[in-house]
């Protein structure tokens, strides 16, 4: 869904992508790296079929994506949620994490659905 998402949206992407370091340790190797009109958009995807240790490592995500955005030249990093096992997934797409972030706006925590319409309109 994401990538017929972003075709729809003009963008172009690559997948796999190696972005550096996440948090100065191992390689971060990012799902989506999308691109249009010279803007650079950090995507990734976590999927939760039923409830398990993914939403534990959420918070670490959002670190690392935030972590890139301050050290490249990106426009913006989403955190893309999908499949039907959260239980938390409102709490993050509602900004529940951010009063225990430093800087919680560089990254768009978003439910699948809600980041296919955005990628389709062109809008990242």
């Amino acid at each position: 869904m994401v990538l017929p998402a972003l075709e729809s949206g003009g963008y172009a992407y690559r997948l796999g992508v190696n972005i550096g370091k996440r948090l100065g340790q191992t390689r971060h190797i990012l799902d989506v790296l999308a691109r249009k009109d010279d803007k650079t958009f950090l995507v990734s995807l976590k999927w939760q079929q039923v409830s398990g240790t993914a939403e534990q490592k959420i918070p670490f995500e959002i670190i690392s994506l935030s972590d890139a955005m301050q050290g490249g030249d990106y426009a913006r990093a989403y955190l893309v949620l999908g499949g039907d096992g959260w239980r938390l997934r409102d709490f993050y797409t509602n900004g529940g994490l951010d009063k225990h972030l430093r800087h919680p706006e560089l990254v768009n925590i978003v439910t699948l659905e809600r980041f296919v319409a955005i990628a389709n309109q062109g809008a990242l």
